[in-house]
C-alpha cells in the first residue's frame, strides 16, 4: 500500500502547473547549427481545446521551415530582418518571422508538438534566445511571452516564453547518454 501512496505523491508532483508551460523539447543547441525546434503544448486554456498556435521567430534565427501537421493548416509570416545574414553563401535580409498552425483541435486532456527547422544565430554573444508563443483556444488564449528580468528567476514567471540556450558544439553535445 505504501508504494502506491508514494507513486500517487510523485504523480501529483509531476502535474503541478509549472510543468504545464509551452516548452521546447530540446533546450540547448549549438551556434550556427540547424535546429529542429519542437514546441510542446501540454494543455488547452482552462479546459478548452487549443485551436491555433503562433510562434514568433527571434532575430538571428533564419531559414525557418515549418513541419506540416496532419489536420492543421500551417502558415508563415515573413518580413525584414534587423540585420543581414549569410545562408548557403548568399546574403539574406528577410525571412520567416512567425509560424502559425490553425484549423486543428487539440483537446485539453491531450498534448501535442509543433515543430520547425531553422538555422540558429552564429553570434557567440547570444547565449539564450526566446520564442514567444501565443496559444489560442476555443475559449480564451495564453501568451507565453514573459521574459525573465536580469537577475530574476525564470521559474517565477507565470507565462514564460520558451527559451533556447546556445553554446559551442563541443559543450553538452555528447549524445551517448540518451
Amino acid at each position: 500500500m505504501k508504494h502506491l501512496l508514494l507513486a500517487g505523491i510523485a504523480f501529483l508532483a509531476l502535474s503541478v502547473p509549472a510543468s504545464a508551460h509551452v516548452s521546447l523539447e530540446t533546450g540547448m543547441a549549438s551556434w550556427g547549427s540547424y535546429y529542429k525546434a519542437v514546441f510542446r503544448v501540454p494543455h488547452g486554456c482552462e479546459g478548452s481545446a487549443t485551436t491555433h498556435v503562433s510562434i514568433e521567430i527571434p532575430e538571428g534565427v533564419i531559414s525557418v521551415k515549418p513541419m506540416p501537421k496532419p489536420g492543421w493548416k500551417v502558415k508563415t509570416v515573413t518580413g525584414k530582418y534587423a540585420a543581414t545574414y549569410e545562408s548557403h553563401g548568399k546574403p539574406v535580409s528577410e525571412g520567416v518571422k512567425r509560424v502559425e498552425w490553425s484549423g486543428g483541435k487539440l483537446p485539453d486532456d491531450q498534448f501535442d508538438e509543433f515543430a520547425f527547422l531553422a538555422r540558429l544565430p552564429e553570434d557567440k554573444e547570444i547565449m539564450r534566445i526566446y520564442f514567444p508563443v501565443t496559444q489560442t483556444c476555443e475559449k480564451g488564449s495564453v501568451s507565453w511571452s514573459e521574459l525573465p528580468k536580469p537577475g530574476s528567476d525564470a521559474h517565477e514567471l507565470k507565462y514564460p516564453a520558451p527559451a533556447l540556450d546556445l553554446m559551442a558544439p563541443h559543450e553538452g553535445m555528447d549524445h551517448s547518454h540518451h
